[in-house]
């Protein structure tokens, strides 16, 4: 996720992109399912948009954080640990939506556990 790095954004602008993304994420591929046809369309890609985006959200945008970030939100996405797993299926934009958002959440909370105990990123 370059854009967070070459761009200078604030921790409170970077929230605000989540929910931006989430909320225009969620309305869009609800609309993408319905033209496209299917679930979750590999055409739609704004949910890994939202959960990278997320799971860097608190902590400073250098190149290790986003790497590490990526590279964590990437792995917690292929697993689908409980509950994406399961919120997966919910129809339309949510359920599109919402296993990435957590799979972020995931990465972040590992990412923020690693520098509270580490000092790193």
């Amino acid at each position: 996720m370059l854009f967070l790095w070459l761009v200078p954004l604030s921790r409170p602008a970077v929230f605000l992109f989540v929910v931006v993304v989430t909320a225009a994420g969620t309305w869009a591929a609800h609309e993408a399912e319905r033209a496209l046809g299917g679930k979750d369309p590999g055409a739609i890609v704004i949910d890994e948009v939202a959960g990278m985006a997320l799971s860097v959200l608190t902590l400073p945008p250098t190149p290790g954080v986003l790497v590490a970030g990526f590279f964590l939100f990437r792995l917690f996405d292929i697993v689908k640990l409980y509950p994406a797993n399961t919120l997966q299926r919910l129809r339309g934009g949510v359920g599109v939506m919402i296993d990435d958002l957590i799979a972020g959440l995931y990465a972040l909370l590992l990412l923020t556990a690693v520098r509270a105990v580490v000092g790193w990123p």
